[in-house]
Order: structure tokens, then sequence, then C-alpha cells
């Protein structure tokens, strides 16, 4: 047995003339764990492989093998048990994108306890907020960025946590994840569980109001071999970078499941802040040749000189997170030969809308549903929308069915499940069209599309036409109350570093002139504001909830 038939052993795939994936269906054991039966299994079949590649700013480098994270996670589980966690609990962890938090993730499966990851960003109210929301009963946490300065504040209102681990470092009051671990032996009985039991908890970014709990299944860990294999392009000599620390959903599609099923190397740069040579010359030095970040992250690799480096190692490259503007997609193309392959998804489900390997993507255009998912773009009652027309996507299922990799509720919040996850659609929030050949194209979220003068004017054609422009280096569109039209079309801008002392009346007519020329000139803005920066999420995302509310409360 190697890692492909390992593999065929979970899913059933189908393929069509083009040799584009079409069918990917469960076939899981009621048992099945990724931890013992994927990095277990493969540590067996080639200890040896080459799991992890990890470096940091100070020059440190790790290399662990599959067997090494197998011994490595099976130390840690023991010690875990040993400090009182059991089967169920509820641990959450920030530990950015150390090495710990690859042992951890899979200690934490091996004994059934339900991960919680968050970011390292966070304040102690935040911490108290997550904690309630999550009954946490364990944290495990960085020393760095004053995370257990912050926990510690948080425990004055939450009394509930029952032990700490600390890693990279002690501190009274925590267990020292590093020296302890080593204690512990490296063999473990298995725990055993149902693939329907929860394995993971995210806290969505929180665009609008309190971010939601999202729970999944040990289904969303074998899903997520879509992402990787036929999204990433992975394959088992792939060194595969997704930039992404482990607070966030985009870690675990790029830095875990489906690029150990492929028995790939997973690159990780723990870096504190980013910046383009840093990540730029680590693709050169460790030989990265797939790579995935969102259209912002590209945007600043191409401004800040990605044509000097020499990247001809690099294979492939996808792209998500966001839309992706075509003036990203047309410069990378220019200067690397490589597709940007663009991909959608959500905190409650895996990859599924995108450019599959061996699609021809369009230029603008997010791809087409992955055969994962039944996807489809509904009007407002509910009924598939024609080619052409403006619509939320959803998913299609079954009542009372479990659908592999989409989250099985908001945990704690069922009036939100329920509005989400009702007549059988999962709804995104998202909006979107269809052309003639299944190629959706996106507009906005629900809440973010402009209704002026009779016509539907969706943000990221706007964005996306004035980020062509040299002055525009941010740009978020929103709608602002009007008395005759009903809304109007208002670009927030934040200007690149040689235009920002041409902030005024000429450059306003220069831009809206600009997408007069460029889109169909009803979507101009009539309203331009140039500031510092953008209002976003800890994530990254562009809060236009934020500049939205601030204008109607003028």
């Amino acid at each position: 047995m190697n890692v492909k038939t390992l593999n065929e052993q979970f899913v059933v795939e189908g393929f069509g003339t083009d040799g584009v994936l079409n069918k990917f269906e469960a076939n899981l054991p009621d048992n099945f764990n990724f931890a013992y039966d994927v990095i277990d299994k493969i540590a067996e079949l080639e200890p040896n492989r080459r799991a992890l590649l990890w470096c940091d700013d100070n020059g440190d480098e790790r290399t662990f093998t599959y067997k090494d994270l197998s011994e490595k996670s099976n130390q840690v589980a023991n010690m875990f048990t040993a400090n009182g966690v059991k089967k169920g609990d509820m641990v959450l962890c920030v530990l950015k994108r150390h090495y710990q938090i690859w042992f951890t993730i899979l200690a934490l499966e091996k004994i059934g306890a339900v991960l919680i990851p968050a970011t390292n960003q966070l304040m102690a109210k935040d911490y108290v907020y997550r904690f309630k929301s999550g009954d946490v009963k364990y944290v495990v946490a960085t020393s760095e960025n004053d995370v257990p300065s912050h926990i510690e504040q948080s425990l004055s209102e939450y009394k509930g946590l029952a032990g700490m681990f600390l890693a990279k470092g002690s501190r009274d009051g925590w267990v020292d994840f590093d020296n302890e671990m080593v204690k512990y032996p490296t063999t473990i009985a298995r725990v055993d569980n149902k693939w329907t039991d929860n394995m993971l908890a995210f806290f969505s970014s929180g665009t609008t109001g309190y971010p939601k709990m999202v729970t999944h299944d040990h289904s969303y860990a074998v899903a997520h071999l879509l992402t990787s294999k036929h999204w990433h392009h992975c394959h088992a000599d792939t060194v595969h970078l997704t930039i992404s620390e482990s607070g966030w959903g985009k870690f675990f599609w790029g830095k875990f499941y489906g690029e150990f099923m492929m028995g790939a190397t997973v690159f990780a740069y723990d870096f504190a802040k980013f910046s383009a040579d840093g990540i730029l010359s680590r693709l050169v030095k460790y030989g990265v040749t797939s790579l995935c970040c969102p259209p912002t992250m590209f945007r600043m690799l191409l401004k800040d000189g990605l044509d000097a480096y020499d990247l001809s190692k690099l294979e492939y490259a996808t792209t998500a997170g966001e839309a992706l503007n075509p003036e990203v997609f047309n410069r990378f193309k220019e200067l690397t030969g490589i597709t940007l392959m663009e991909g959608f998804g959500q905190t409650e489900t895996v990859l599924s809308i995108g450019n599959l390997y061996g699609q021809t993507p369009r230029t603008g255009s997010m791809g087409r549903p992955v055969p994962l998912y039944n996807c489809d773009i509904v009007d407002e009652d509910g009924k598939s929308c024609p080619v052409g027309e403006t619509g939320e996507i959803v998913i299609r299922y079954e009542e009372g069915k479990p659908v592999f990799g989409l989250f099985r509720e908001y945990y704690g919040n069922p009036e939100a499940t329920a509005a989400t996850k009702c007549n059988g659609l999962y709804h995104t929030g998202d909006t979107a069209y269809k052309d003639e050949d299944g190629y959706y194209w996106y507009v906005g979220r629900t809440d973010d599309v402009i209704k002026s003068s009779g016509y539907r004017i969706g943000p990221f054609e706007i964005e996306s036409v004035m980020l062509e422009h040299p002055a525009v280096f941010e740009v978020a569109i929103t709608p602002v109350k009007d008395a005759v039209r009903g809304q109007l079309v208002k670009a927030t801008v934040v200007l690149s570093s040689e235009y920002k002392d041409k902030a005024g009346d000429e450059l306003v007519k220069e831009l809206q002139n600009f997408v007069k020329t460029n889109t169909a000139p009803y979507k101009y803005p009539r309203i331009v504001e140039f500031v510092g920066e953008l209002p976003k999420t800890i994530s990254g995302k562009i809060r236009r909830v934020e500049i939205r509310d601030r204008d109607n409360n003028k």
C-alpha cells in the first residue's frame, strides 16, 4: 500500500474526458480519524517521508518526517491526558505558525478533544467571548505577543479553565509544553470515535457582529483532499506554502489535511510580521513549488518586486479569501508564466467553487462548483436563477443527512444555524451569477450589493476596475443612502505612495472618468473619499459594513 491507495480507501473519484475531476464522494469507515488513519498510517508506510519543513525569522530550521509527526503527537496526547484533557473537551489553541501546532492538532484528534484555533491578535475581552461561547476547558498558547497576559486577564471574568499549556517559554501557572512533552511515551492506545463526532470548531471572522463558532466533524479532514489534490495540485513531491497562521481556517486548507493526505511537504515560515522580501526569498531558498495566498497578498508581492526573484521552481499558484481582481491575475501571469487558479469556500465548507487542475480559468471568474457539493445560485424565494441573473450562492443538501465537509452547526447558536441551514439549503451569504458554461462570477456579500436607480451593482466589479488605476492601492465600494436614487455608489480609497499628495477634486474626477470608461457608466462612484487605511477584520478582510454604518450614521 502507498499514499495513493491509502486515499482510495476514503474517497471515490471520477474524471471527465478533459481530465478534470467530476466526481468526489465519501467512503469513510464509521470510526475514521485523520490522525490515526492517515498520519500514523503514512508513518508506518514511509516513516522517513518529509512532512513539515519549518523556519522562522531567527534562522532556526526544523524538518519533521511523518514518523516524527506520529510520535510527537503521541507524546503531546499523553501529556494532555496526564493533565486532564479528555474526549469531548474544548481546547483553544493560539500557536501562530509554531511547529508545536502540528503536534497539538493531531494530539487532540487522537484524544477526541475538540480543537478551537485562535489568532494571536486577540485581546482579553476577545478571549472572554471565545471561552464563554465555546465552553473552553483548556488553552494551549504561545509565549509571544503578550498572549499569556491577555489570557490571564480574561480569567477574572471566565472561571471555566482547567489547565493552560505554554509553548516556547515557561510561566507560573502554565504547563511548560516543550519541556513536558518529551517526558511522555511515543506510543498511544487508540481512542475510538465516530466520524460524525465534532473534531474542530472555528470562530468565523465576524464581518457583521460577533463571530460565530463553526463546528466540523472528522469528514472535514478528508474533504480537503479535493482542496489539495485538485486545486492546489499537490502531489508526493510538492513543497506547498499557504500563507496563513493557525488561527484561521485557511491554515487547515493549505497547511494540514489535504497536503498530508497527498504525502506532500508542508512549508511553514513562522514570521513575526509579513514582508514581501521575507516571503519571496524563502520561496527561492526552500524550493517552494506550490503557493496559495489571498489576492491582497499577491498584490503586495507584485508591488514590492516579485520580478526580482528567481521563482523558476514554483509550479502552481492558487488564491482565495476574497475575489481576485483581473489586474493581479494578469500581472502575476506576465511575470511568472503561472496562471492563478482562484477558489471559493468559507469557514463552513471546504473548497466549494474553483478552478481545478486541468480546468481553463476565465479571468475574473471564481470557477465552477466542485463535485463535492451541489451548489446553485438562487433568488429570494430559493428558486434557481437563470444564466446572467445575480442571486445567492447556496449548497443544496438532503435534510437530516450529514454532508461531507459541510459544517454541522453554529455551536450554542441554534437560531443562527436554523437561519443559515434551512429548507435543504445552506445559505452562504455571498452573491454571484453564472454564465452559459457554468462559471460563477462573484458579485459581493448579500449586504454589500448596491441598489441604485433600479440597478443592482456589485462592489467587486468597480473595485477591480479602480485597482487598475495607478493611484489606487486599496479600495472599498459601499452604498450611501440617497433620497432620489435609493443608494449611491461610494469609493473609499487608499492611495498608492506615488499619489499620496495628489488627493483632491481633480483626482476624484479622474477616477470617476476612469470607471466610466472601463465599465458600465452607471456604476461609477458618485462619492470618493481618500483615507489612510481601510477598516479590516483581524483576518485581513475589508469591513465594508463598518464604512457603510459610519456613513449611514452621519
